[in-house]
């Protein structure tokens, strides 16, 4: 049935029907995959909440922020990827495609090892600058420590399963996924609630779960890649295969995700004062927070796949040297991911509150808000999502990166703080200030959905006037670059 929706959408009129079958066959593979890995979190929460209690629903919380830079930078870092390979396999140039997928694994590298150092150096201090309370802390931290582990191995997944979505496979991504997330959930509660012969681990035992899931999907992402079944491959042979390392490459994986890093960084970083802010109205709407948010990123998933399908589609057909077939793709796939994403925000909307009861949180009136408000801001995600992949596929990141900073210091955070009492003080860099106007957790909701709907604002103004054009053409790669 979920095949025909393309279909029926092109018969009322609203998309071209082969384009929305292509992108709905590249993009449902990333959603399943998604929902996996979101449903793993949440019942990561799930767990640990019923095991635990609501500090470690908190802790969890505050760990995963700082899990998240790592996991955000190897997003924007396999960006690069996934835009090079697409635009490398439009051209028909393979060997160059297997020389991306390369030098995007030592970049990851260089990448993650440092980080997983200094989180296992300073788990507690950085947990310790959220936390409202030293249990909160201590678990926090646990987490934080033991998860970083798995960062090198996280990278490595990624990088390969962009590279493979670049060549129009998102499936095999699937597969692997299908495999390592039920295992991943599954050691998780044996390791959090103690089942068998394990002794009860909590917030540690999600983390190690999370470890051994990472490490099981690299391995077999290595070992299919290293052979010669898959439109691209690690090119260990050489010659026809590609080179392991092509500097000119390496830099336009470097160009196209380093403001996609920044975009990362700047969002994930401005958590923490959000979530300072959050903290003042108690470890209640923390976690309630936490469980909306995981909620609904699940109803967000099929924005990630259409981005990921806009990217591939852009990409190549840019990559073919044809702008007027990738602007068309992309709009195209946005069409399908608002008709898609809306129908599913309505459903996750309408059961908010069985859902938020599942969780076996005390503030279910405040989790439930915090679901709607999300799910109010589903339309948003999906524009700015599916128009910053159609973007990333041409190479052109910059403007989705300006998007983020301007909502996320010039909007979302000034207003959240206007949520503060009068009275609280906040500080940074020996300068205190009192910037509260006791507008209360209303302006926190409005904070959010603004700065959702800018961003897509952004997002979809730059992909309409077809500057994306002039960055492809200028770049290494693809029939229209420069000879």
């Amino acid at each position: 049935m979920a095949f025909a929706f393309p279909a029926l959408l092109g018969t009322v009129g609203l998309v071209d029907r082969e384009r929305a079958d292509e992108a709905f066959d590249l993009a449902l593979p990333v959603m399943v995959t998604g929902a996996l890995r979101t449903l793993l979190r949440t019942a990561d929460f799930l767990m640990v909440g019923q095991a635990v209690g609501a500090s470690a629903v908190a802790a969890l919380e505050l760990g995963f922020q700082y899990y998240f830079i790592p996991f955000g930078l190897s997003l924007a870092l396999t960006s690069g990827t996934i835009s090079v390979v697409s635009r490398f396999v439009g051209a028909e140039e393979f060997a160059r495609a297997n020389t991306a997928l390369s030098v995007s694994l030592v970049w990851s590298l260089v990448l993650s090892v440092p980080m997983t150092v200094a989180a296992w150096m300073y788990a507690e201090p950085l947990v310790a600058v959220l936390a409202p309370n030293a249990t909160v802390t201590g678990m926090g931290a646990t987490y934080l420590k033991l998860v970083m582990l798995s960062v090198a191995f996280r990278f490595w997944s990624m990088t390969a399963a962009r590279a493979l979505a670049g060549a129009g496979d998102t499936r095999t991504p699937m597969y692997v996924r299908l495999l390592t997330l039920p295992t991943n959930i599954g050691l998780n509660a044996v390791l959090i609630f103690g089942l068998g012969p394990v002794e009860p681990m909590g917030v540690a035992g999600a983390a190690w779960g999370t470890v051994a899931a990472n490490v099981l999907a690299a391995l077999v992402f290595f070992a299919l890649l290293s052979t010669s079944r898959f439109p691209v491959r690690l090119p260990f042979a050489g010659g026809s295969d590609g080179g392991l390392w092509d500097s000119a490459i390496g830099l336009e994986v470097l160009r196209v995700g380093a403001p996609l890093a920044g975009t990362r960084l700047s969002r994930t970083l401005g958590r923490f004062p959000f979530l300072f802010v959050l903290g003042t109205f108690g470890t209640g709407t923390l976690a309630a927070y936490a469980i909306g948010r995981r909620v609904v990123l699940l109803a967000m998933m099929p924005a990630w796949g259409y981005s990921t399908a806009a990217s591939t589609l852009v990409g190549q057909r840019v990559g073919e040297g044809d702008g007027d077939a990738a602007a068309a793709y992309g709009w195209s796939t946005l069409r399908v991911a608002l008709a898609t994403q809306l129908l599913i925000a309505v459903v996750i909307v309408a059961f908010a509150r069985p859902i938020s009861l599942a969780f076996g949180s005390g503030y279910v009136a405040e989790t439930v808000t915090f679901v709607r408000v999300f799910g109010l801001g589903v339309a948003g995600f999906a524009i700015s999502r599916t128009m910053r992949g159609g973007l990333r596929g041409a190479g052109d990141t910059t403007w989705p990166f300006y998007g983020t900073l301007v909502g996320t210091y010039l909007l979302k955070l000034p207003l959240s703080f206007l949520a503060l009492p009068a009275t609280v003080s906040v500080g940074a860099l020996g300068v205190a200030a009192t910037p509260g106007l006791g507008l209360g957790i209303y302006a926190v909701y409005a904070a959010i959905l603004l700065d959702i709907y800018l961003k897509a604002v952004v997002n979809a103004v730059r992909f309409r006037s077809g500057a994306w054009r002039r960055i492809a053409r200028q770049s290494e790669v693809g029939a229209d670059a420069p000879s």
